[in-house]
Formats: structure tokens, C-alpha cells, sequence
């Protein structure tokens, strides 16, 4: 395994280039490519081995959570890395010759890097999007970068079960970014700031225009104090900002609300409103908190409202569409989702680097048996990483459920997909086609109204043709038959007015189409009746067969079917339609399939291990939790367990269990999952998934009882102590029920 060679740094994941600073010159020409925040930090080291003839050798990982504040903590962590080289007593031979640390700072768009030589001094210096480097001058830009590192840390989601759109990035190395009153102190300020610069950095790929209220540094903070319970701090960091903004007030309202000041928050919005009464977000906390109080009326006309003054962002048409399903319209939700904007989803900020010549991810010699799960295994297969102790037979998926569509679904599709499925729950399958065919133009609707539109256009077309080459009729007119621009004889005008491929807007069958289409709506009558009862009453209306001059082609269809009432299905709507049937029918198969074998099993269940890999059962998890089934999903998580080793699969079980207030087994998934990222080095505390599932329970149960909770579990001592540091956390920042 490559962590015997004495040239990797210990417990630090590393990947080797092919030449000196290739991965330096590969962010540079990246820089302009930078759109929001930025990847995670570059840090860059040459190591020489002085007692070989051994080339020097170039070494990169990412690092997100580092203090960015100044030159000097970047250069100590550049330094800390001559810690690392060698294992316990063994001294090394290579050493760390120089290093490069790279922090984007997302508000100049400049790369900040900082280069240390060892022995020798430190050089800061600043490179922008077209290469070029110059020094750094200015204070402020510090402080900008350390609020854009931060971020980065805060807002990363590599560790979350689906995180980085379902391609973990490798070798990245996370600290707390803020372990101290003292470093969240120094990083308020500097957010606050930057506070009105914070619309710059871009926002959630579901939204269009980033605002003050939803920008990357506000969803940040939101974040950050959200998931601790800490909203009370939320609310005294914004309540000095809404001063000048009215719309900051719509996340002091929230954070009021998620604090149980309902009146305090209720003061803010009615003072915000008229301040700035076209403002969308004061519009959706409004709606909020409505709909949680069932005042499901008054909720819609302000989701009505909020998509008049934004009708360009989906969350507005969004919000209207949840609104609908509330009350039931699920004919109105399926047109406000058909509404909905859609945007292409952006892909994060990356960086492009040639592939390593080897690889270093660093693992803890335990006798502990762990499994991988199948997304991390490409990247780390042979690298001594945790994801080469699973069997590969238990990472085969069967082709099918590999080419499920949802997997593809990103941003707004994705939460209309969500919508889709909320709808459907609600009222079920067979119901939302039946809606689906009453509010949309099915293809076989439009494909019969535009056939027979085109046959009557043609034969009025020949018959209007007939009648103006007929004999005895006038060829030529004189001019005072004709008017100023040269009309046609009024004998052609006048069935020319009779064509029409809308019979309820012009036509001869202008007074008994809508009616027809009004009677067949009322009735619920099919197409093919519709038309047949259509044309019976217009033949019956029509001019009697002694007045009527016998024709031997057959009478021409009327045009009588309405689309007044109807729309046209978005195509990507269409798509989501089928992604969904996908989802159900599978999920079908599968519940007839246990239902089955558990049956013909018996006693023995264990049979259903026999017919899934591990794999398989971790996507069927997936599937039922989209279409939530709470309970299957569960199973499906714990099914994949017994067979492989999944930290995706333990992060949905742990979030589960936290969401339900089960107390011990989210301790039991805590327990197992902090071992594990132990024997990865990977020590942060908060933010991440774990923390927020533990905070949810401290809040719930109070830390007392959790604290009592865990020692009953009776875990290894290095666990324990693994755990305890997140009460200890708990304590020192005041999360919500630290204090009883």
C-alpha cells in the first residue's frame, strides 16, 4: 500500500504530478473559469530527498476551513506539513523544499497565494483571471478572502450523503473553520462587513438574481447558525443590517420565527412590506408562516402576488404550485408548475487538474471490516483508502436501475420533480393522469385537431376553387367592382371568411362550437364522441337537402373540438411525467418482489440477500425515499448495510433517525460513523452531517440526557471520546438544549 512509502505525508491525503507545479499552472489557467465562490483551497509542496539522487517531487491536496485572515496562518499550515513526512520514530528522508497555498478570494476574483520557502521567507502575492501576479496592497482584500474561505467551508457538501452532485471530490482535507468564540467573533465582523458585496457572489442555481436576502454569504450564515439551533444569533447578526435594507428583513423574520418570536417577526415583515412592498422573499416568509398556521387562503393570494412582482424565478412559481396541492387544486398546481422558469443548471466551481501520476488517501490500521459503496470506489480503488475493503460483487448494479432518468434531474428540475411527486402522493398515479389529460392537450387530441384542421383548410380551399371556375361564373371584373387596393369579387370574399381552423373564434360555427365544447367538458365526453355529437348537431343546423346542391366528395369534418381550456405541456414537464412512472414502477416491482420472497421464505428472510447487491439495495433506498416511503427506505439502507460498507447509507440512516427524535440509534450511527472517519484522519466537528443530526437531538432530548444516552451504549473509550468533542462544541457555542 502506497502509505508505506516514506515520501507521502501522514494521515494527509496526497495526489503525486507528473511535473513540478502542473497543478499551479492548471488553477491559473482555471481562474477565469470561476464563477461564484471557488473550489477549495490549493495547497502545493515540493519535497528533495538530500541523501539520494532522487528527483524532486510535487505534491497536492484541497483544504477547506483554513484561516484566511492573513498571510501568517496560511504560512503556519504550509509549515505544519514538515510534521507529517515520516511515521512515529522513522525519520524520513524526503523534505519539504517549498509550498504554495492558493485561497480564492470570491469578491475581486483574485487568487491569493501565499509561498513559503524552507528554510527561507514567505512571499505573498495575488494572481488574477489572466495570469498575472502582483503583490498584495490592500488590507481588505484579506478580509475578503477569509469570508469567501469560510463559505467555502460552510456551504460544502462533499461530506453529505449526495454531496458534490453525487461525485465526492478526493484528497480534500477539512478543518473547523471557526473552533473558537473568538475566530466566529473575527468572522461576523468581517462578514458583516461585506455584507452588501455579497450579491456578487453569486447564489443558489435555483434562483436567477442573487439578492440581498439569497446571496452565497447570506445562505451561508443562515446555514451555519440554522443547523447549530442558534437562530437567536441569526437574528442579533441581521437585525443592525435590516436597518438599511428592508428586504434583510425577510431573513430576521425567519430567524424570528424559528426563535418562537412570532410577534417580533410578524412587527418586521408588516414594516418591511411597507417599505418594500414588490419584494418576492418578504412575500415566501409571509406564505410560511400562513401555511403553518392553516391559513391556506390568504397563503395563496400571496404566492399569487409574489409571482407577479418575480415572475422570472422559479421559486415563486414554485411556491404557488405548493400552495395549490394544499388546497387541493390539483389542476391549478399542475399549470403553475407547467409556469415554472427553468434554468440550466450551473455546475460548481472546479478545478481542472491532470490526472496524478499516483494517489495517497491516508487510512488508520484498524482491525475494524469496512465496505465502500460504489460512487467512491472509482476514484480510490488501490489508494489505501477505506472504499478497497468491499467486495467488488456487492458493488454490481443491475443496467436498468444504472440508467434510471431522476439521476440526471439537477436544480430546478430536480425540485419540480419533487413537486411532481408531492402532487402524486397526494392524489396518487391513475388521478394525476386524469387531471393531466383535463388541464394539458394530449398528443392524440392535438394530433386528430390538426389532421382534420388541415383537411378542412383543403377542402374549402377546392371548393372555393370550384366556385370561381365554375361555368357561368365571372372570370374577370371591372374596376368599378373593385376596390381601392383591388379586392376580390365579394362572391369569393365571402367564403373566404367562412375558413377558419378556430371554430370559437370566427366562423360559420361561431355561435355552436364553444357550446358544444362547454357540454362535452360538462359531460366528459371523448374525443371521438365529442366530434361524433359535433357534427350531428351541425348537420341537423345545416341547410335542408332540397336547398342544397348535391356534392360527390364526402361533407368535410367540422372543426369543432376546443383547445380554449387547455395548455401545452412544457417538454421538460413531459420528461418528468416519465422519470416518474419510471420511479413508481420500479418501486412496484420491487414491493411485489419482497412481498414474494418474503413469503415463500418464511422464517428465513435472508433469502432477500441473496437476490440485491449491497448497491442495488442502497439505490432502491434512494427511490423510496423519493417518493417517500420512510419506512421501505429504511429497510432498503439497512438491507445494504448487512451486505457492504455504504457511508452514504449510514448518513440517510442517521438523518432519519435524528428527523424521527430516536435517540439511541442515532447514537449507534454516530458511533459507527466516527469510527470510520477516524481511521480516514478526517477529524472536523461542525459544520457537517453528523453534527446537525446530533444538535437535532440535543434540542429535543436536552444534552444531559444525551450525554446519558451515550454512556449507556457502553462504546469503546476512543469513541466515546470521539463523541464527546461534539457536546463539547455544544457547550461552548450554547447550541439549543445544551443548557438542560
Amino acid at each position: 500500500m502506497v502509505a508505506a512509502d516514506p515520501s507521502v505525508l501522514r494521515g494527509i491525503p496526497e495526489f503525486f504530478e507528473n511535473e513540478l507545479g502542473e497543478s499551479l499552472s492548471s488553477r491559473t489557467e482555471s481562474l477565469a473559469t470561476f464563477r461564484e465562490l471557488g473550489p477549495p483551497d490549493l495547497c502545493h509542496i515540493i519535497k528533495t530527498n538530500s541523501k539520494s539522487q532522487a528527483k524532486d517531487i510535487g505534491s497536492y491536496h484541497y483544504v477547506l476551513g483554513t484561516d484566511a485572515s492573513s498571510s501568517g496562518p496560511l504560512a503556519a499550515y504550509l509549515n505544519s506539513l514538515t510534521y507529517s513526512l515520516g511515521s512515529g520514530a522513522t525519520k524520513s528522508p524526503w523534505k519539504i523544499r517549498c509550498g504554495t497555498y492558493c485561497c480564492f478570494n470570491a469578491f475581486s476574483r483574485v487568487d491569493m497565494r501565499v509561498e513559503v520557502r524552507i528554510p527561507g521567507g514567505v512571499e505573498a502575492y495575488a494572481v488574477d483571471v489572466r495570469g498575472d501576479k502582483y503583490p498584495i496592497e490592500n488590507s481588505s482584500m484579506w478580509e475578503e478572502a477569509h469570508v469567501s474561505a469560510v463559505l467555502r467551508a460552510i456551504l460544502d457538501d462533499n461530506d453529505e450523503p449526495d454531496g458534490n452532485d453525487g461525485q465526492p471530490l478526493l484528497g480534500l482535507r477539512k478543518v473547523d473553520p471557526l473552533p473558537t468564540l473568538a475566530a466566529e467573533k473575527r468572522f461576523l465582523e468581517a462578514a458583516a462587513g461585506q455584507f452588501w458585496k455579497g450579491w456578487q457572489l453569486g447564489t443558489e442555481p435555483e434562483l436567477q438574481h442573487a439578492t440581498f436576502f439569497n446571496n452565497h454569504l447570506t445562505n451561508g450564515l443562515v446555514k451555519y447558525f440554522t443547523q447549530a439551533g442558534r437562530t437567536r444569533e441569526a437574528a442579533k447578526f441581521f437585525e443592525p443590517l435590516y436597518a438599511n435594507d428592508p428586504e434583510v428583513g425577510a431573513v430576521l423574520a425567519q430567524a424570528l420565527l424559528d426563535t418562537d418570536e412570532e410577534i417580533k417577526a410578524v412587527q418586521v415583515l408588516y414594516e418591511a412590506l411597507k417599505r418594500q412592498p414588490m419584494s418576492y422573499g418578504l412575500l415566501m416568509v409571509q406564505i410560511d408562516f400562513l401555511k403553518k398556521k392553516r391559513k391556506l387562503d390568504m397563503a395563496l393570494r400571496l404566492a399569487k402576488l409574489a409571482v407577479v412582482h418575480a415572475p422570472s424565478e422559479f421559486c415563486t412559481w414554485a411556491k404557488l404550485t405548493e400552495m395549490y396541492t394544499e388546497i387541493g387544486d390539483y389542476e391549478a398546481a399542475l399549470l403553475s408548475l407547467n409556469a415554472c422558469p427553468m434554468f440550466t443548471y450551473c455546475e460548481k466551481d472546479a478545478h481542472r487538474m491532470p490526472p496524478p501520476v499516483r494517489t495517497h488517501l491516508p487510512l488508520r490500521a484498524t482491525g475494524t471490516n469496512t465496505k465502500s459503496d460504489e460512487d467512491s470506489k472509482k476514484g480510490a480503488g488501490g489508494s489505501g483508502s477505506i472504499y478497497d475493503e468491499n467486495d467488488p460483487r456487492e458493488n454490481e448494479v443491475h443496467p436498468e436501475l444504472r440508467r434510471l432518468s431522476f439521476l440526471s434531474l439537477r436544480g430546478t428540475f430536480s425540485k419540480a420533480y419533487h413537486l411532481l411527486i408531492r402532487i402524486a402522493g397526494k392524489i396518487g398515479w391513475e388521478e394525476l393522469l386524469r387531471h393531466r389529460s383535463t388541464v394539458f392537450v394530449m398528443e392524440e387530441e392535438y394530433r386528430i385537431h390538426r389532421a382534420l384542421a388541415e383537411e378542412q383548410d383543403k377542402t374549402e380551399q377546392l371548393r372555393i376553387t370550384e366556385e370561381v371556375t365554375a361555368p357561368g361564373a365571372p372570370l374577370m371584373t371591372s374596376m368599378d367592382e373593385k376596390g381601392p387596393e383591388g379586392d376580390r369579387p365579394d362572391d369569393v370574399e365571402a367564403p373566404m371568411e367562412a375558413i377558419s381552423l378556430d371554430d370559437d373564434t370566427r366562423g360559420r360555427d361561431r355561435e355552436s362550437s364553444p357550446q358544444l365544447s362547454d357540454d362535452g367538458r360538462r359531460h366528459g365526453l371523448s374525443i371521438d364522441e365529442l366530434m361524433k355529437k359535433t357534427g350531428a348537431q351541425t348537420h341537423s343546423s345545416g341547410p335542408s337537402p332540397e336547398n342544397h346542391t348535391p356534392n360527390p366528395r364526402a361533407p368535410p369534418h367540422s372543426v369543432s373540438f376546443s383547445f380554449k381550456n387547455k395548455r401545452l405541456c412544457e417538454k421538460w414537464l413531459d420528461n418528468l411525467f416519465m422519470v416518474l412512472y419510471q420511479d413508481i414502477r420500479l418501486y412496484t416491482l420491487l414491493k411485489q418482489e419482497i412481498s414474494q420472497y418474503k413469503n415463500q421464505a418464511g422464517a428465513n428472510a435472508n433469502v432477500l440477500l441473496y437476490r440485491k447487491t449491497g448497491a442495488e439495495w442502497e439505490i432502491y433506498g434512494d427511490l423510496a425515499q423519493r417518493l417517500d416511503y420512510k419506512e421501505d427506505a429504511k429497510e432498503a439502507y439497512r438491507l445494504c448495510l448487512s451486505q457492504k460498507f455504504s457511508m452514504k447509507s449510514w448518513l440517510k440512516l442517521l438523518e432519519m433517525h435524528s428527523d424521527e427524535g430516536n435517540m439511541q440509534e442515532t447514537l449507534r450511527a454516530v458511533a459507527k460513523l466516527i469510527a470510520i472517519l477516524d481511521r480516514a484522519f478526517i477529524e472536523t466537528t461542525y459544520p457537517s452531517p453528523i453534527a446537525t443530526c446530533l444538535f437535532k437531538i440535543i434540542s429535543r432530548h436536552g444534552l444531559a440526557k444525551v450525554q446519558n444516552a451515550l454512556i449507556s451504549l457502553n462504546l469503546p473509550q476512543h469513541e466515546f471520546r470521539l463523541i464527546t468533542r461534539f457536546f463539547e462544541y455544544a457547550e461552548l457555542f450554547s447550541v439549543e438544549g445544551s443548557k438542560w
